[in-house]
């Protein structure tokens, strides 16, 4: 069976879910969506493998440890092994660089090497597992692109490395048509959140970006698509940002709907 819509990048884990969290996944399933639930460290990564293997059909799991969610989180290979032996993994993430938040550390450089190691570490236990990653990128300022930069650097050594095993998602893509591309190149495909419902900014990236290179995503529970701007964000919510991915390239929303499942069955190896 096929779904209709395909959430690539939630966090039903959340504390958020946490009073309603049973009818949120049923309401998604019996609304044809799928979902891939995301872990960012040891715990959340566990509880969204648990979620995969009590929700059964149309929910999966990606496990990893967030560059700053816990910037005291260590990856444990062996305990990650084991969530990857479960069968419900079908992604190493969210993983990356976050320069965002240099504040709160006592030295930027010796934080940098903490996250660019931590990244490394998971991309390669990925390629080990020959799974794909996930990826998580924001830059230290606005108009900067230096957490981008390193994380393509990253890439490019790891791709000489382990070749066509290197592939993944660009989560929450919030980049130029000129950085969409060089991820393109090396084999992996960006999604768009609801953010794109009520900003112009990434409207270049989704209409240029090949059609079979995308895919829609909600983040929940943040960053509700307009209608529900402002409210608790939930999967089914995807469905309107595949719309306005469907408005802004000027397709057929139908078209679209369809390419954008196939493209998370092919991208995380997820069979019917």
């Amino acid at each position: 069976m096929m779904p209709q819509f395909f959430d690539v990048h939630s966090h039903v884990g959340e504390p958020q879910f946490d009073e309603d969290r049973k009818e949120v996944l049923k309401r998604t399933i019996d609304s044809s969506v799928w979902i891939i639930d995301v872990g960012v460290d040891q715990k959340s990564s566990q509880d969204v493998v648990t979620m995969a293997s009590l929700a059964g059909q149309g929910v999966f799991a990606c496990i990893g440890v967030h560059p700053i969610d816990n910037l005291d989180g260590r990856f444990d290979e062996s305990f990650f092994s084991d969530l990857v032996a479960t069968g419900h993994v079908v992604a190493v993430g969210e993983i990356g660089l976050d320069y965002s938040r240099f504040e709160v550390v006592k030295d930027i450089s010796v934080e940098k090497i903490r996250q660019q190691k931590l990244f490394e570490m998971q991309i390669d236990f990925a390629c080990k597992k020959d799974l794909p990653i996930i990826i998580h990128c924001r830059e230290s300022g606005k108009g900067l692109s230096d957490a981008t930069e390193d994380i393509l650097a990253i890439l490019r050594k790891k791709k000489e490395i382990y070749g066509k095993r290197l592939r993944g998602d660009i989560h929450f893509f919030s980049q130029t048509m000129d950085i969409a591309c060089q991820y393109l190149d090396l084999d992996f495909y960006i999604s768009f959140t609801g953010v794109i419902t009520f900003a112009h900014d990434y409207d270049e990236a989704v209409r240029m970006a090949p059609l079979d290179r995308i895919m829609a995503e909600t983040d929940c529970p943040y960053v509700a698509p307009v209608p529900n701007r402002g409210k608790r964000n939930e999967p089914i919510f995807v469905k309107d940002v595949v719309k306005r991915i469907a408005e802004l390239r000027g397709e057929d929303y139908e078209k679209v709907r369809i390419a954008m499942v196939e493209n998370a069955f092919r991208m995380f190896g997820i069979k019917p």
